[in-house]
């Protein structure tokens, strides 16, 4: 299967050959055709249909609009659209209304892209599966027993299984490109602090991103184009434009692509292994320079991630008390048991145990050798890809150690599950930009995702990379 919208789609809308009403009514139509994936969690086909006909309005009266302009997008369930629900795919926010809408949102609405609804997502983002969504199951297009991954899954199998043209995700670890990867489609997360994350529910504060997903790199680019900037509502936001993002296709040769050898090991697929060392070789045949680079602090990670990840997220979903806004439990005798009915019966066992792991790292007694530590180690995973990019231009590595895997095989045991982060998180706790891209299939039949990371706002020479990796994989069909 490969998504049925790549970026062609937004040439076909800009010069007339298609209109806005009718890419919608198909996409409508897709979704309401295959209820079994589960991608959606609410679908607003009223304002789609609305928001559409005033493109096409807009377009048939000689307007200049927006690449995206009367383009469908997706949106992950943790993002706020004024006077939608956004639950987090949770029972705690089941019938929570956004009372504003996201910066991104905002952005898109000036783009004029069609908001056609929110996806599916692990609750509170909190998942590589998305098989911790309160709320429903959702199946990768190439296999229905197959996990889409997450916590971005709504999202990646809506653009693969060409349900719409562009959709986003939001990353705390990974939860873009690795559900991208399993999912076959592209999915990118920028530098910390190149999209504003007002409007966009918590999990990690300093980790998380929002970013795109598409079909083919082009269309992921033009949808960042949008989001991108300045805000500022968001204190984490960077104080630069769009004006440096730039998409073109250079000549390869003369490229420094950088292979962190040590990320190769026994734990590695053989296949993806394989796309890895044909991808390398045709960058090689460009004319490109493949450098090996080290990332020595990689192997401290995923506990370095988890510790810093948990901790936030304890202290972001403290606000989830049943007193403001969100579901109340019944019966509570007095304040106390309130919290602790609403808290126990509206968050789901993976929140629950990264809140408690949060909250113990940050304890008095256990805050100076756990999270401390974390924050050590991040800050020497960020010195390692300091170097490295004093070397090289990109780095080249897998997305994931394995392809999609089966529904209920690692939930089990937690520490496997959170091992499938294994080459994403350092990108996050790095703040660096990466992007992840389908490179062909496995023995069965399973996509096989590849990455490339850049120096931090570096965002146009990775984009320039990773046209060229696209267009190398296409010669091996």
């Amino acid at each position: 299967m490969t998504p049925l919208f790549e970026s062609q789609v937004l040439a076909q809308l800009a010069q007339g050959e298609v209109t806005s009403d009718s890419l919608v009514k198909t996409c409508l139509q897709r979704i309401a055709d295959q209820p079994e994936l589960g991608a959606f969690l609410e679908i607003d086909e009223e304002g789609a249909l609305a928001q559409a006909a005033e493109i096409d309005r807009r377009r048939s009266g000689g307007e200049t609009l927006s690449p995206i302009a009367g383009v469908p997008v997706a949106l992950k369930d943790n993002i706020h659209v004024r006077g939608r629900r956004t639950t987090c795919a949770s029972r705690i926010l089941a019938d929570f209304v956004a009372p504003f809408d996201a910066h991104v949102v905002t952005k898109l609405k000036e783009a004029g892209a069609i908001l056609i609804g929110k996806t599916n997502m692990d609750e509170f983002a909190m998942g590589s599966s998305t098989e911790y969504s309160a709320l429903q199951v959702t199946r990768n297009p190439h296999h229905p027993e197959r996990v889409p991954g997450g916590s971005s899954g709504g999202s990646a199998a809506a653009v693969a299984a060409g349900l719409v043209p562009l959709a986003l995700g939001s990353s705390t670890g990974g939860s873009i490109r690795q559900p991208a990867a399993f999912c076959g489609v592209v999915g990118m997360k920028p530098t910390y602090g190149r999209v504003s994350r007002y409007g966009l529910v918590a999990y990690g504060s300093s980790l998380d991103q929002i970013g795109p997903i598409a079909a083919d790199v082009t269309a992921a680019f033009e949808l960042l184009h949008v989001i991108a900037g300045h805000d500022p509502k968001d204190s984490t936001s960077a104080q630069m434009g769009r004006d440096d993002l730039s998409l073109r296709v250079a000549d390869p040769k003369g490229l420094r692509i950088g292979i962190p050898k040590d990320w190769l090991g026994d734990g590695l697929q053989p296949e993806i292994q394989q796309a890895m060392s044909r991808l390398t070789e045709s960058f090689a045949a460009a004319g490109a320079e493949i450098v090996e680079v080290a990332l020595p602090h990689s192997e401290y990670a995923i506990p370095a991630y988890y510790l810093v990840a948990t901790a936030e997220a304890s202290s972001n979903l403290a606000r989830f008390d049943g007193v403001r806004y969100g579901y109340r439990a019944t019966g509570a005798q007095n304040l106390k048991e309130m919290f602790v009915k609403t808290r126990s019966e509206g968050f789901g066992p993976e929140v629950k145990r990264r809140i408690l792991l949060g909250t113990y790292c940050l304890s008095s007694g256990y805050y100076e050798g756990y999270y401390l530590n974390a924050q050590r180690v991040r800050t020497r995973i960020s010195d390692d890809y300091r170097q490295a990019f004093g070397k090289v231009d990109a780095i080249l590595a897998p997305t994931t150690p394995t392809t999609a895997f089966r529904f209920g095989e690692k939930t089990a045991d937690p520490w496997t599950m959170y091992l499938d982060d294994i080459y994403t998180v350092t990108a996050n706790l790095a703040g660096i930009p990466a992007i992840s891209f389908p490179a062909g299939l496995d023995s069965q039949g399973l996509p096989i995702g590849l990455q490339l990371m850049a120096a931090p706002f570096d965002e146009s020479k990775l984009f320039q990379v990773a046209l060229n990796a696209e267009n190398f994989i296409r010669t091996w069909r």
